[in-house]
């Protein structure tokens, strides 16, 4: 911070660590100078602002009012350079914690891998992984970042959008076998539906008939806050799910897994958003997180 020659961020140091320490020679043991270099600084602060900045005796020194004001201002002045140093130096070399939140399976198949290289990419980034189909309270500060599907609700948060998957009513032959196959919608009312146990945007199952689109409801003896155990459950028989295509592309490969009411399919996509606080604050390291992910799933939807 030089101004017509004049270092006055380093006189700045120079005069708080005087107050600090209580002597020239303290302060100046502190700054490694002489203690004859530290008098000539406040000599020069005090003559260019024609004011007694510090009362000086043999044994001891103290602040005048002034020079308690100029110290005040010098702490802040000199935490704010600080500051400002460092928010740069976090732009260009981010560092710090992101807690991400994601859906279990979507979580663990597709993110992950992916958050395996980021932090190769970015050492000084640590992630903090919280795998929940749960939505994360990110106001509330339990996250720095959501993945989320589906429509969001309004909100003052940021959305970035991921990518995108489709979603299939399954059941596996042996439930089938027992409970007979839906032919339409409204069989689903005598079946045993597994549906997530937390509150969606959209409740109930989605159709198209003639071509309107409704939402069904439906219910069942269980339910589950994530897509891989509705997904155990749908194979070991228990009932008929809705999940993302992501979870069960295997299992109907395999014929574990059987799907129902194809001609009733919406063949809706469901969006994927990173969901973040964003604005001017927004800290560097989850900015590279977010583009990171945008920039390696860009354009792949999840089946």
């Amino acid at each position: 911070m030089e101004r017509d020659g004049i270092d006055r961020a380093g006189e700045m140091v120079a005069f708080v660590a005087v107050a600090r320490e209580g002597s020239l020679s303290a302060a100046a043991r502190a700054l490694a100078l002489t203690p004859s270099a530290v008098s000539r600084i406040l000599a020069r602060i005090e003559s260019r602002l024609n004011v007694r900045l510090v009362v000086r005796t043999t044994r001891s020194l103290r602040l005048t009012a002034e020079g308690e004001a100029y110290a005040r201002a010098a702490r802040r002045i000199l935490a704010d350079i600080a500051e400002t140093e460092s928010a740069i130096a976090d732009q260009a070399s981010p560092r710090g914690r992101v807690r991400i939140s994601m859906a279990s399976a979507h979580g663990r198949m597709v993110i992950v891998p992916l958050l395996r290289r980021f932090v190769t990419l970015y050492p000084g980034i640590a992630i903090d992984i919280d795998l929940s189909d749960e939505l994360a309270d990110i106001l509330g500060g339990r996250a720095d970042v959501a993945i989320r599907f589906g429509p969001l609700a309004d909100s003052p948060l940021t959305a970035r959008r991921l990518g995108d998957t489709g979603r299939t009513v399954v059941a596996s032959p042996d439930y089938l076998t027992r409970a007979g196959t839906p032919l339409t919608p409204d069989d689903l009312a005598r079946h045993n539906c597994l549906d997530f146990n937390f509150r969606r945007v959209e409740p109930g199952w989605p159709f198209r008939e003639d071509g309107h689109d409704r939402m069904v409801s439906v219910s069942g003896n269980m339910t589950a806050n994530n897509g891989e155990t509705l997904v155990e459950l749908a194979v070991d028989g228990v009932g008929i799910t809705r999940v993302g295509n992501f979870h069960i592309g295997a299992h109907l490969a395999d014929g574990r897994l059987v799907p129902l009411l194809e001609a009733f399919n919406p063949q809706d996509r469901e969006a994927i958003h990173a969901v973040f606080i964003g604005g001017p604050t927004m800290p560097a390291r989850v900015r590279v997180l977010v583009d990171f992910l945008a920039d390696n799933l860009r354009g792949a939807a999840s089946a």
